[in-house]
């Protein structure tokens, strides 16, 4: 799956937000560019999307190592490592949601 598909579905389930060709639209009919909200690699946009979804995670930044993402949701775990921080987050999102990211860009 590509970023942007995956952006689509985390937006779609994580926030509500209606993906079109060049926006997101929110609930009341309000909308963002996509060019605003980029959560592969705007680590405030991915922590939005992270914050809807659970409160129950743990962020770990090892200095000269990985970074590394864990979020539970509901008896489920999801786990993602690597870099960028934003692109880390989102995969682990996808983890706990049950969707199958793969890794193409």
């Amino acid at each position: 799956m590509t970023d942007e598909r995956l952006a689509d579905e985390l937006v779609r389930r994580a926030l509500g937000w209606r993906p079109a060709p060049d926006r997101y639209v929110k609930p009341g009919r309000s909308w963002i560019p996509r060019s605003r909200f980029r959560p592969f690699d705007d680590v405030r946009d991915a922590l939005r999307l992270l914050d809807a979804v659970t409160t129950d995670y743990s962020l770990i930044a090892v200095p000269g190592g990985v970074f590394t993402a864990h979020i539970r949701l509901a008896g489920r775990t999801g786990k993602a490592a690597g870099e960028p921080k934003a692109r880390t987050i989102c995969l682990a999102l996808a983890d706990v949601l049950g969707i199958e990211a793969g890794t193409n860009r």
